[in-house]
């Protein structure tokens, strides 16, 4: 458990750093224009929900976004959420301890049920932190007023405080920001090259990734070493595709999922269209965090795994 805590704290300060130095610096222009755009034609113009995370305020030269602001909060409910299951540990769990003790132990199986028990103790930690993070921050994003709440064109007859769009939301789900997507992919793509290293040694990396496979011996193995340089060209090319594929997928299924329940709200009777597709992102939500961590497991595993190799030489031998 206190494991776990440390990764949470780490993978944190580790993500928010890279998101902060990569957050774009003109989105307060282009929130101007919005606004502009707004007061010229009396209603909103563009996507219902903005790519690019808006500009709340600045500490000094870093901007800081309202994901970002929902991250640090997201982030301060999870470690407070560990921290009382895991401050009085009893030997038959109850409360937060259990809810904390299962999801860890469901992520621990599935770590070493798809990783060899050295790799499994590597990665676990990293890839709980990412599906805890993921799949708290999509739920999150789905509470009444995030998205909601913020400033805009201010409504016609209606509430003292009613827009009729909001322009610059309070809070968005961290997941929804592409900056926070290409964070945690690019960690991942460090560690992930950090392990294959630790794992097979850089030379070990280099004849798993272009070595002839299948314990081959003999002059057949001359026209197959131009055929595996060639196939490991392209498992380094792919290497460098995943963490794209991660960041983009996560973003993109929570982001257009934002932007579906904002039409739905604001473009059907009393938002009640939005219902179906709202329970249909609760599903999103989870399956998502699900899916980012496997993909991430998976992609350890086959760069720290020589079962196949070891498998020819035992029979061969």
């Amino acid at each position: 458990m206190k494991l776990l805590a440390k990764a949470l704290t780490l993978a944190a300060v580790i993500i928010g750093a890279v998101w902060v130095l990569g957050t774009p610096p003109n989105l307060q222009a282009a929130a101007a224009a919005h606004g502009d755009a707004g007061a010229g034609h009396g209603q909103h113009h563009g996507p219902p929900v903005s790519a690019d995370a808006p500009v709340l305020f600045r500490v000094g030269p870093l901007p800081v976004t309202n994901s970002m602001v929902y991250t640090w909060l997201i982030a301060g409910i999870i470690f407070l959420f560990v921290r009382a299951g895991t401050r009085r540990m009893q030997e038959v769990p109850t409360g937060a301890q259990n809810v904390v003790e299962t999801a860890v132990e469901a992520l621990e199986e599935l770590t070493k049920g798809l990783l060899e028990p050295k790799v499994a103790r590597w990665v676990f930690p990293f890839a709980a932190t990412f599906f805890l993070f993921i799949v708290v921050s999509n739920l999150m994003g789905l509470l009444p007023g995030v998205g909601s709440i913020g400033t805009g064109t201010p409504a016609k007859g209606g509430l003292p405080f009613g827009v009729e769009h909001v322009d610059l939301p309070l809070f968005r789900p961290p997941t929804a920001d592409a900056n926070m997507t290409v964070a945690m992919a690019a960690v991942f793509f460090v560690m992930n090259l950090v392990w294959a290293l630790r794992y097979n040694g850089p030379l070990g990396l280099v004849n798993h990734l272009f070595g002839v496979k299948g314990g081959m011996r003999g002059a057949i193995v001359i026209p197959l070493s131009l055929i595996f340089i060639f196939i490991g060209l392209i498992e380094v090319i792919s290497m460098g595709i995943r963490p794209v594929a991660l960041a983009m997928r996560l973003y993109g299924n929570i982001y257009g999922g934002e932007s579906v329940l904002t039409i739905m709200l604001t473009n059907s009777p009393l938002g009640l269209g939005a219902l179906p597709f709202y329970f249909l992102e609760l599903l999103v939500a989870v399956v998502q965090a699900l899916v980012f961590t496997l993909l991430a497991i998976a992609f350890t595993g086959a760069l720290c795994s020589h079962e196949e190799e070891e498998g020819h030489e035992a029979h061969a031998h």
